[in-house]
């Protein structure tokens, strides 16, 4: 085969790879194996044939698939038994990462397993128990743990996360961070005779490492932005740093990535070849300058990754870094799409699970991007012009990929880039690390060195948070749209033709206009109604869809600083359905855990109408915002043409709980009928019932599905309530073995008994309700879910209501 067939093998390999995660069910590794040794065959005996290059790329292809099948399934067998969820067990091991703090005076870190107590590390079924577990230590106000190697009494429970078509899923991260169960810490000991090998020496030692910055350099005003850019370290980054960084789409210059390493290889091979070069040519070669310069290089890129964490995405960088590094080093006259193919190729041989990595779909476009543009030109830009030539590009061709990964491209980006790149790379990097060698060599010189670093970052972070305060258009676009700017943009930066150039620049610029000036507002037009509950964990967030019109009921649950449904669930799979504008938003009461990140949706949506049992909290909560209509729970309403409302409550007098809103939604012609109770208890249910006796006698629907009061509480759903209503369905919505134990198995069993079909969202994940012909029509996230979710024996299939 020819060195062009050996990357197009290469290629084929990688999309094999990439193509496994886009399957809902793992194929069995024997057939894969067996596919790939039959093609693999076919290949070799039909390699002087027309046909052997095509059964090349289809052996490698199917290479690929089999190469990751059989990682995820090793992966996905370490399983923790269902007998040791809410148990306490007691492992021993090390900290593999750096803690970090989190909510509630916790601790949050990385461990990995060397020894279960009272449980052998398989089971007597052969099952392999989990060996990197992601914990959580409360009640830790100092944030600090007793040692690196430690023995821990450990409260556990298997992977588990929201479930919805859009958003960020928790389960996606833990499965591709190998984390295999998550818990709490009831307590922890140092242990020195835990065994410490190689990977633990080394977590040992970064761990110090980040110890020693924190002594030297924690009374800086810029430590966090320090240490997020001399080791990797993120967690003193505040909430204020990520909204800045997000507003400006400069979140890449905290992660170590191709930027970071791309920096310290051109420093290290700009010093190193100046010095050999000093030597006498006599007595070294050109070809051993290059390999020295290349070693050198290599040797500095991977003593900063190792000191950044060596976490994923500076390993990608560093793979990449070295692969382009030896193409140059051997001076290859190839087209440079073969190194970044083959640096694609080693990146997912080494770690197959890459693709589940939102940076490495933007670190492989990001340089795809600059090598069509850049590729082949004459004569160079120059810099300035260059600089705002790759900004243009990069920020056109990565909207499309961003827009499919469930992310914004926020206009702002394009100046902020453009300062602060060249900032990081000339200035702000040179700097930290010549400083931070300076302070190891020389400890009295301390005190000069930190004020640099605040004067470097600080000048940085001040030009960031002036860009994210400007105000910006928000431009607006159907995803064809996005991706012909895409296109067309990357046709201008590499088509030197000076009239397409300029007509497409134009063109481009209109509908940038277009598309960024005020417009009215609208949404989708669907033919049926449609009622989605969404997951969301211990909360609730449900909407009601008729026509071109929205209904969201209630906003879920938020932690500050930790988890908001409102960004990670309701943002965007609004987004993602094309929803603009809620008509009206149903907030039932103003507890925590169904009003969380109101703010934040008034911000992300125009908000017709807020109703709610609770006006003054909800009033409060928003600061007296005058630009929204709060209006309290009563009356009847439509929703379009198809849906009739009616709220009611039970009046003055109560609060919290029992001020939830209840709103009963009926669909007209097949009156099907649902129930949004908010958390009433049952002295409410009670009245509502005699408040609606006469409706209830009067037409009975076709299917009534109810939403349990108070997310399953043994408070709620009386029998009286479970009679009066006599539910066709009932669904919770309550969080995965949640501490409250909701729903209660005294609920579950009213509700069983008077016939109704049950579902929870910890088990479903998100459920899309609608008549079709007189029958209700349900869909259950997880059927649709990824392998590594949904798949046989994994926690979703073996979820069970009580």
């Amino acid at each position: 085969m020819s060195k062009h067939s050996t990357v197009l093998g290469v290629f084929a390999f990688s999309c094999g790879v990439i193509l496994l995660y886009r399957l809902t069910v793992l194929p069995a590794q024997v057939w894969l194996l067996a596919a790939a040794v039959s093609v693999g065959l076919i290949a070799f005996l039909t390699r002087r044939l027309d046909s052997g290059l095509y059964w090349f790329l289809v052996f490698g292809l199917v290479s690929g698939l089999f190469w990751a099948d059989l990682w995820a399934h090793e992966r996905l067998a370490e399983r923790l038994p269902a007998d040791l969820e809410g148990e306490t067990a007691e492992v021993s091991g090390y900290v593999c990462g750096l803690p970090s703090e989190g909510s509630f005076d916790s601790i949050r870190f990385s461990f990995c397993v060397t020894g279960w107590y009272g449980h052998s590390r398989t089971r007597s079924s052969g099952q392999p128990l989990p060996t990197t577990l992601r914990l959580a230590w409360y009640g830790q106000p100092q944030g600090r743990l007793p040692g690196h190697r430690l023995r821990l009494q450990v409260v556990l429970k298997r992977p588990h996360g929201t479930l919805n078509p859009a958003g960020f899923r928790y389960e996606d991260w833990l499965f591709r961070k190998g984390y295999r169960a998550t818990g709490s810490v009831r307590s922890a000991v140092s242990d020195s005779s835990v065994p410490c090998g190689v990977a633990c020496h080394y977590h040992d030692l970064h761990s110090r490492l980040a110890q020693w910055v924190d002594s030297r350099f924690s009374e800086a005003r810029q430590y966090p932005l320090i240490a997020s850019l001399l080791i990797g370290n993120r967690g003193h980054l505040s909430s204020a740093h990520w909204e800045t960084l997000k507003a400006t789409g400069t979140i890449h210059l905290v992660a170590i990535s191709g930027l970071h390493l791309g920096l310290v290889a051109i420093g290290a091979g700009f010093v190193a070849r100046r010095i050999l070069l000093a030597v006498p040519a006599t007595r070294i070669t050109e070809r051993s300058v290059r390999l020295g310069v290349f070693v050198i290089v290599l040797v500095c890129c991977l003593w900063y990754a190792l000191a950044a964490g060596f976490t994923v995405p500076t390993r990608r960088a560093l793979l990449m870094v070295t692969v382009g590094s030896w193409y140059v080093l051997n001076a290859r006259q190839v087209p440079v799409w073969h190194s970044l193919v083959m640096a694609l190729g080693l990146v997912l041989l080494l770690d197959p699970f890459a693709p589940l990595d939102q940076g490495f779909w933007l670190s492989f476009g990001a340089v795809s991007i600059l090598i069509c543009v850049f590729a082949g030109r004459l004569g160079g830009p120059g810099w300035l012009a260059g600089l705002l030539l790759a900004q243009g590009a990069v920020f056109a061709g990565l909207w499309p990929l961003l827009v499919q990964l469930g992310q914004g491209q926020p206009v702002a980006g394009l100046l902020a880039n453009v300062i602060a790149i060249p900032w990081v790379s000339l200035i702000v990097m040179p700097v930290l690390i010549i400083g931070a060698l300076v302070v190891a060599l020389a400890p009295s010189l301390l005190v000069f060195i930190i004020p640099i670093f605040d004067a470097v970052l600080g000048g940085l972070w001040g030009t960031l948070e002036w860009v994210a305060g400007m105000h910006w258009p928000a431009l607006n676009g159907t995803a064809l749209e996005i991706f012909a700017f895409a296109v067309v943009v990357l046709l201008i930066a590499t088509l030197p033709f000076r009239a397409f150039q300029v007509t497409a620049g134009l063109l481009v610029l209109g509908w940038a206009v277009a598309s960024g000036s005020p417009a009215e507002l609208g949404n989708p037009d669907i033919g049926e109604p449609e009622v989605t509950v969404w997951d969301v964990g211990q909360g609730l967030s449900a909407m009601v869809r008729s026509g071109d019109q929205v209904l969201l009921y209630d906003t879920g649950p938020e932690v500050k600083g930790v988890f908001s449904a409102a960004e990670s669930v309701l943002i965007p799979n609004l987004r993602a359905l094309g929803v603009q504008r809620i008509h009206t938003l149903v907030i039932s009461h103003a507890d925590n855990d169904h009003s969380g990140g109101i703010d934040l949706l008034l911000k992300a949506f125009d908000v017709g109408t807020i109703i709610t049992g609770e006006p003054t909290a909800i009033h409060a909560r928003l600061n007296n915002e005058p630009s929204v209509t709060i209006q309290g729970c009563a009356g009847e309403g439509t929703l379009g043409e198809k849906v009739s409302l009616s709220f009611w409550q039970a009046g003055p007098g109560v609060e919290g709980n029992d001020a939830s809103c209840v709103l009963t939604m009926r669909t007209n012609g097949t009156a099907a009928e649902w129930v949004f109770p908010g958390d009433i208890s049952a002295g409410i249910e009670a009245r509502y019932l005699t408040a609606v006796q006469n409706r209830l006698s009067a037409v009975q629907p076709q299917q009534r599905i109810v939403i349990a009061p108070h997310h399953g509480s043994k408070t709620s759903s009386s029998t009286r309530w479970v009679e009066g209503l006599s539910p066709d369905l009932v669904i919770y919505t309550a969080g995965y073995r949640h501490r409250y134990g909701h729903p209660h198995e005294d609920v579950t069993a009213r509700y069983r008994q008077a016939g109704a079909r049950a579902l929870n969202t910890a088990c479903s994940g998100s459920l899309v309700m609608a008549m079709a012909e007189g029958e209700l029509s349900i869909r259950e996230a997880r059927h649709t879910a990824p392998f590594w979710i949904a798949g046989p024996g994994l926690t979703r299939a073996r979820c069970k209501i009580p």
